[in-house]
């Protein structure tokens, strides 16, 4: 599904994109459309339909965007950035013969050893023998 949304949505930028070069700009750099009598429609027919069709293309365009958003939040597993931080150790399943495993960090109520800045800055401060 999330490949199938993403190229609608490759689609629907491709030709929001046209759609935009397509119309005519005040200086008329790049405006390609619109002006000259005699065509299938008049100037003033052609900027209002490029104008409704560039506001349906973009909402098409916002709304694939966050599909595309809430289905790969959905795909994703959970994790934590604070999972892989560097004050914590991982523990060891498989350790070397003749080791010992290292010594354990205290667990708080929820379950899960911590170590972090925050549990550090929260143990209470030892006093120092002067």
């Amino acid at each position: 599904m999330a490949t199938a949304l993403l190229v609608l949505h490759l689609m629907i930028a491709t030709a929001l994109v046209a759609v935009v070069l397509l119309q005519r700009s005040e200086g008329g750099a790049l405006g390609i459309g619109g002006g000259g009598g005699g065509g299938f429609l008049t100037g003033r027919g052609t900027a209002n339909l490029l104008t409704r069709t560039t506001a349906a293309l973009a909402a098409a365009f916002f709304t694939t965007s966050i599909l595309l958003t809430l289905v790969a939040q959905h795909s994703a597993p959970t994790r934590s950035i604070f999972d892989n931080a560097p004050g914590t150790a991982a523990p060891a399943t498989d350790a070397a013969p003749g080791t010992a495993p290292a010594p354990a960090t205290k667990a708080p109520e929820g379950g899960a050893p911590r170590g972090g800045i925050l549990d550090k800055l929260q143990q209470p401060a030892v006093p120092q023998n002067r």
